[in-house]
C-alpha cells in the first residue's frame, strides 16, 4: 500500500522547517533520532517561539551530550525544559530519524549544507502506527539529566547578588564565548566579570555553588589558572572575624578600558601567550 504523501517542506534550515510544522501541530512533537544539528536547530526554534506544543525529544546519548556540552546551549536547553517546552529522554538503542511525529503528520528531515527539507506523510493509518510505536519507546526510554542551570536563572540571580553592570558584562562575556572556538568556560568568565566589577572572590563562588555553575573549590581552581595567566589580581579585604576575603581585580592592563565582549578574545591570547 502507498502512503500519501505531501509536498516536501524545504527551507534553508533545520530551525525553519520545525517552526513550520510545529506551527501546524495541535497536540505535543515526538522529535525521534536528531542529530546535534537538528536539536541545535530545534532549540533555536523552540528559543525564539513564546507559545506553541510541547516537544518530546528523543535521542541518543551521545548526541544529548554533545548537545549539552556548550554552556549557553545546555542552559538555554534547561531553560526550555524548566518551562515544560522539552522533555528529553535517551535511548540506549539506534533510532530512526531524524523524524518528527505530529498529532496528523509524520516528517523525516533531509539536511544539506545549505537547505533542509521536510518529507512528510500525513497518512492517518501510517501516522497514528508511527505516534504509537514512538510514544511507546518514549514511554520506556530513560530520562536525560541536566547539570546546567537554566539561563534565566543564571541571569536573574547575577543581577539579584550583584548588580546591573556584572550581569550585563557576564551576558556580553556569555555571548561572546558562545561563538568563539577557545578554552574559556562559564566559570573563568564568570571571575573576569567579577574582577571588572571588582567583587569578591568568595560572593561570585558562592553564587555560582548556589545556581549551580560550579562549586567554589572548581572556582579557586580557575581564579588560580587566571591569575597565573596574568588576567586578574587580588587584594585581601579584611573582615571582622577570620581570614581576609580576596577582592578580583582585572590584571593586564589590554583587559582594561575595553567593552565586556572584548575581554573573551583578549583573555584567550593572553593565556596562550602564558603556556608558550
Amino acid at each position: 500500500m502507498s502512503l500519501t504523501m505531501q509536498p516536501p517542506l524545504i527551507e534553508k534550515n533545520v530551525a525553519d522547517v520545525c517552526r513550520t510544522v510545529l506551527d501546524d501541530a495541535t497536540e505535543d512533537v515526538l522529535v525521534v533520532g536528531p542529530s546535534p544539528t537538528v536539536v541545535d536547530g530545534l532549540v533555536a526554534m523552540l528559543a525564539d517561539r513564546e507559545n506553541g506544543p510541547s516537544v518530546r525529544l528523543l535521542a541518543t546519548e551521545s548526541v544529548l551530550k554533545a548537545s549539552v556540552s556548550e554552556f549557553t546551549d545546555a542552559s538555554v536547553i534547561a531553560d526550555l525544559v524548566a518551562d515544560e517546552s522539552l522533555s528529553l529522554r535517551m535511548s540506549a538503542e539506534r533510532l530512526d530519524g531524524p523524524l518528527l511525529v505530529t498529532d496528523d503528520r509524520v516528517v523525516s528531515l533531509v539536511t544539506t549544507d545549505e537547505r533542509t527539507a521536510g518529507l512528510a506523510t500525513d497518512d492517518a493509518a501510517f501516522v497514528d502506527a508511527a505516534r504509537e510505536a514512538y510514544t511507546d519507546r518514549w514511554a520506556a526510554a530513560e530520562p536525560f539529566r541536566l547539570r546546567t542551570p537554566p539561563l534565566s536563572r543564571v541571569q536573574e540571580s547575577l543581577e539579584r547578588e550583584f548588580d546591573e553592570e556584572l550581569a550585563a558584562d557576564f551576558e556580553r562575556m556569555r555571548i561572546a564565548l558562545a561563538e568563539a572556538d577557545d578554552d574559556l568556560d562559564e566559570v573563568d568568565i564568570s571571575l573576569l566579570a567579577a574582577a571588572r566589577n571588582e567583587a569578591l572572590l568568595y560572593d561570585i563562588s558562592t553564587w555560582g555553588e548556589g545556581v549551580g555553575i560550579a562549586s567554589r573549590a572548581t572556582f579557586s581552581r580557575k581564579k588560580t589558572r587566571l591569575e597565573e595567566g596574568g588576567l586578574i589580581e587580588t587584594e585581601k579585604v579584611p573582615i571582622d572575624v577570620g581570614r581576609p576575603r580576596l577582592r578580583l581585580l582585572l590584571g593586564d592592563d589590554r583587559l582594561r578600558g575595553i567593552d565586556a565582549d572584548e575581554v573573551v578574545s583578549v583573555a584567550v591570547e593572553l593565556l596562550a601567550a602564558a603556556r608558550q
